[in-house]
């Protein structure tokens, strides 16, 4: 805050008079600026600067069209066609290239590389912990601008998402990290909700959720290793402090309090399922509210000597948008036989739209803020070269409204996201059987049968993962243990 508080004043300071401006420019340009014989071409200059960047960013397309038809081929099942327009996307598209990994780890998991989906989600993890650290430059550019010129660093949700989808990896193919994983993801949860109880208003808190997939996971790792059945009653006891609709839980607690994993013979197979389409970003015209000129008004008056316009137009700022899920669990059969339904242990498009609601003040406020700043500088050129004729200011004008209409809603995040995070606990007898995977609405089945066979450890966990956007499996069923399996 105190950097950009201090671009505020270094923008804000000496408008609009005319000589404050001045003085921030060196000696020789404010001189040959204020010259009767070159005031015409400076003006001539200025104006062709500001009618040039317009046009440049007039012509160009949020991030949250460029990934569309990825998204769609992700969608159809179509991974290979997915990924290639991804990669395509990250050589021309440099300020994007995160959120365009993050999606590419979605591609690699659900296409059956565990391994290569971890290592993605790796780097995008550690780039967002760096980008953390503000940077003052990229801060001023995007009040000149718009927020699509600072390096995007993850919202909050995506922070913690990322870590629980490196456990959820791990176990796919390796599982030595998948504990480690796990606590990062209470971790920069307890980060992030420091952080918002020092800044954020009171009414914005409730709005940053726990995700429990962090907790769960880590819960039934510790119950696995026949010793650690404490360890796992507190994660089942945190998820069930945090997730309290998530029903399975209850018997999670029951079992390890009693310390019995599984019967004698009987192992245990967790399937973990991705359904529904999860939320994206789109732009959205926003009318300046109350609080959010409030806001918008503390920052300018804190930093500088100029008081807020009365009347402000309107701003583009993003909106998560949640599609309609078509499905709402996943049936799993044994051997032929109805077994249950997977149950959500983090509902991702409701902690996305809670969070981006919770900030929407503050968004607004930034782009008023932006936009004032735009309208000032605009003003001070004007000062600055001295404009007599009625054309020329007409111009300014002109290029002053052309800077504001070019601005763009900040769309950059992470796209393939699931709707939701579910699970479902299969305790089996020992030895290989035959799962039968059907996406389901309201608890019955509405789509085609997947199966894949699973072979059952006495007293271990096997992890299967299946993705279920709409009532189509998308990619592969992904068995730490695998057997085999077909469609």
């Amino acid at each position: 805050m105190a950097e950009l508080q201090s671009v505020y004043a270094a923008d804000m300071s000496g408008l609009p008079g005319k000589s404050a401006s001045a003085q921030r420019l060196p000696t020789r340009v404010r001189v040959w600026a204020e010259s009767g014989r070159n005031r015409s071409y400076c003006q001539v200059a200025v104006l062709f600067g500001l009618l040039l960047h317009g046009f440049f960013l007039a012509g160009c397309a949020s991030h949250s069209h460029r990934v569309r038809d990825a998204r769609m081929a992700y969608y159809q099942g179509d991974l290979e066609h997915a990924g290639e327009l991804l990669r395509k996307a990250q050589k021309s598209h440099s300020g994007e290239r995160d959120c365009l990994i993050l999606d590419q780890a979605m591609v690699s998991l659900v296409g059956g590389d565990a391994a290569e989906a971890e290592r993605l989600l790796r780097e995008v993890r550690d780039r967002f912990d760096f980008l953390e650290q503000k940077s003052l430059g990229e801060s001023a550019l995007a009040l000149m601008t718009d927020d699509t010129a600072v390096a995007y660093g993850g919202e909050d949700y995506e922070k913690v998402l990322i870590r629980a989808l490196l456990a959820v990896c791990n176990l796919m193919h390796d599982g030595s990290d998948a504990i480690a994983y796990s606590l990062q993801v209470d971790q920069k949860q307890r980060e992030i909700l420091e952080r918002a109880q020092e800044t954020m208003p009171e009414e914005v808190k409730p709005a940053y959720r726990h995700v429990a997939l962090g907790a769960y996971l880590r819960g039934i790792l510790q119950e696995e290793s026949l010793t650690h059945y404490d360890d796992a009653s507190r994660s089942f006891g945190t998820v069930a402090n945090w997730e309290p609709e998530f029903e399975l839980v209850k018997y999670d607690l029951q079992r390890v309090q009693s310390g019995v994993h599984s019967a004698r013979g009987h192992g245990v197979v967790y399937m973990l399922a991705m359904v529904g389409r999860g939320p994206s970003k789109e732009e959205e015209v926003a009318e300046a509210t109350t609080v959010s000129l409030l806001i918008a008004d503390r920052i300018l008056t804190a930093t500088g000597k100029h008081s807020l316009p009365p009347t402000i137009a309107p701003v583009k700022i993003p909106r998560v948008v949640v599609p309609h899920c078509t499905i709402d669990s996943v049936a799993i059969d044994v051997d032929g036989r109805p077994f249950g339904l997977t149950q959500t242990v983090t509902d991702v498009g409701r902690l996305a739209w809670q969070q981006c609601e919770a900030s929407r003040n503050r968004r607004i406020a930034t782009a008023v803020v932006r936009r004032t700043l735009k309208k000032a500088a605009i003003y001070s050129v004007k000062e600055m070269t001295g404009v007599e004729s009625p054309l020329v200011n007409v111009a300014y004008d002109a290029a002053g409204v052309l800077w504001e209409a070019t601005e763009k809603a900040d769309t950059r995040g992470w796209t393939f996201l699931p709707a939701k995070f579910q699970v479902l606990r299969i305790e089996l007898p020992v030895g290989v059987h035959r799962l039968s995977l059907r996406s389901a609405w309201h608890g019955q089945p509405v789509g085609p049968s997947y199966q894949a066979d699973v072979e059952v450890i006495d007293g271990r966990n096997t992890y299967m993962l299946a993705t279920f956007p709409d009532a189509r499996l998308v990619g592969k069923i992904l068995t730490s243990n695998a057997v085999n399996s077909r469609q």
